[in-house]
């Protein structure tokens, strides 16, 4: 699946084509990223270029549980974008017994809890809000419950359907919609890459249907052990040094880390009424699939990408001329960031023949692919950006892929934290996430 949203601050009006969906706001967002348990914290490594990954030591490893002698053959990368505190949890607050906490996978743990969390950042406490409240998100596999299925001996007896409810996908949504007493539409969604960004996209139809009159929307990946490292091995689109580093000449691959993150979503026209605190407005999203059209299945495709873009474009009634800044999927892989950025140029060269006039960047140089939040952390950190008015660093930006042609796009990379200038417009953002 392969969604683009249009996003755009509250301020600034253009004159633009109609618009063809309502348009949606951001009212409140919450995350957890490596190396940022909050959103400051996020917003402060965006704008000072901070690198989360860290180099495990040969005791960490041990201790995840890898041998020594496979930590030490040729390939093996000691590296890892770390999340903390996956083992905290406050279950009492949420109506858990300390047993069934130990038995939840941490994803549900996460997503539950940064849930609440964006609700609380939006003003809302969900016991008085009348209305429905739907949930859309998804998280990956569990690798959690590999773990409990080796430590059953120590756990005792342990129900099947408890293993079940507590670590299965289907659970995630419906799980927070229970704990919480939300009624609006509770769905997961599992598009791998694109998740988190899909299921906002989901959310907005949901509310552009009146099935709900607000909805939280993201993902979450966690990976256990997490201090762990991973195997190299060329052709693939892990990194061999364990760094990411999105449309540069270096550019061999991206990392693989743990994240969550939710927005909160409401029709503007509702938000503005209700006085909300309107942190960014989504006017469009675009969604589809490549179908056979790429050389493999886990392949990115060029007219796929464009086709998805534009869709968000023209749902939104913009034209590319007003945008300022592209969130890319940008996973710093040799044939990804191409294809992307060639899909990009196709769609702004429709409207606009101007050249290095919008910013683009990759939140994946920070700390690698989030998997299913990685889409949700691209959006948490264009909002940010539009709120700070400034375009942020890409991490380890020195020269051009030079299979992307950079000076004849519409295009340029941020390689320190410049000010977004609005020039006229509003200040306008795509974010891409593919899978």
């Amino acid at each position: 699946m392969a969604p683009s949203a249009s996003v755009r601050n509250r301020k600034g009006h253009a004159s633009e084509p109609a618009r063809t969906a309502e348009p949606v706001a951001i009212i409140g967002m919450r995350g957890r990223f490596p190396g940022a348990n909050d959103l400051d914290q996020f917003w402060t490594n965006l704008a000072e270029g901070v690198e989360s990954i860290s180099i495990l030591s040969q005791e960490e490893i041990k201790a995840a549980g890898i041998p020594e002698q496979i930590s030490r053959l040729p390939g093996y990368v000691n590296a890892s974008p770390v999340l903390d505190g996956v083992d905290q949890f406050d279950a009492q607050f949420f109506g858990f017994s300390a047993r069934d906490a130990t038995l939840t996978d941490p994803q549900h743990r996460l997503f539950l809890e940064t849930a609440w969390e964006a609700l609380e950042d939006a003003g809302y406490d969900p016991a008085q809000v009348s209305g429905p409240i739907g949930v859309f998100g998804g998280s990956e596999l569990s690798t959690y419950l590999y773990h409990l299925y080796q430590n059953l001996e120590a756990l005792k007896y342990v129900d099947g359907m408890q293993l079940m409810v507590t670590n299965d996908k289907d659970h995630l949504c419906t799980q927070v919609s229970y704990r919480l007493n939300l009624r609006g539409p509770s769905v997961v969604v599992q598009t791998t890459c694109s998740t988190s960004l899909v299921a906002v996209s989901l959310a907005c139809e949901s509310l552009q249907a009146r099935r709900c009159d607000m909805a939280l929307a993201g993902g979450v990946t966690v990976r256990v052990p997490q201090r762990a490292g991973y195997f190299y091995v060329p052709g693939s689109i892990l990194s061999p040094d364990g760094h990411c580093r999105p449309f540069d000449a270096n550019a061999q691959g991206t990392i693989v880390g743990s994240g969550v993150g939710l927005v909160v979503l409401k029709r503007l026209s509702d938000a503005l009424h209700d006085r909300d605190n309107v942190r960014a407005v989504i006017l469009g999203t675009g969604l589809n699939n490549d179908g056979n059209d790429k050389v493999g299945y886990t392949a990115p495709s060029t007219r796929g990408q464009a086709a998805a873009i534009r869709a968000a474009h023209a749902l939104a009634g913009v034209s590319a001329e007003s945008f300022g800044y592209v969130e890319a999927h940008g996973t710093g892989t040799i044939l990804g960031d191409p294809i992307e950025l060639s899909a990009l140029t196709e769609v702004f060269r429709a409207s606009s023949e101007r050249r290095g006039y919008c910013g683009i960047g990759s939140v994946k140089s920070n700390f690698g692919h989030l998997s299913c939040a990685a889409g949700i952390a691209g959006l948490i950190k264009t909002v940010l950006s539009m709120e700070h008015k400034a375009i942020v660093p890409t991490v380890h930006y020195t020269a051009p892929n030079p299979a992307i042609d950079l000076a004849s796009s519409p295009f340029y990379v941020a390689t320190q934290l410049i000010p977004w200038e609005r020039n006229g417009t509003a200040r306008r953002a795509g974010v891409s996430s593919f899978g």
